[in-house]
């Protein structure tokens, strides 16, 4: 399942995975998505590597940029994965 975590002044969406295990490691799915014309801009960071892939219509410096956010938010991301997303921790 996926997790809205915020919204860019771009309209870029940032989403995120619960915490799954791989190779005995906890892992997070990091998901960015902006709309445009005919489809989507998309890229993919796997917490907590920092590890980038398929990314699709953004810049080397918008990937950059995102790097800065995701590694200034890891910690509340990979928690919030733990817990079920904003809104369920939100409850608590």
């Amino acid at each position: 399942m996926m997790y809205p975590f915020m919204t860019l002044e771009d309209k870029t969406e940032v989403v995120h995975s619960d915490a799954y295990e791989e190779n005995g490691a906890e892992c997070v799915k990091v998901y960015f998505e902006r709309p445009v014309m005919g489809g989507f801009d998309s890229a993919e960071c796997y917490l907590p590597a920092y590890e980038w892939k398929n990314v699709e219509g953004f810049s080397e410096a918008e990937i950059k940029s995102f790097q800065e956010l995701v590694e200034s938010t890891a910690h509340v991301i990979i928690q919030l994965a733990r817990e079920g997303g904003l809104e369920l921790a939100a409850n608590f």
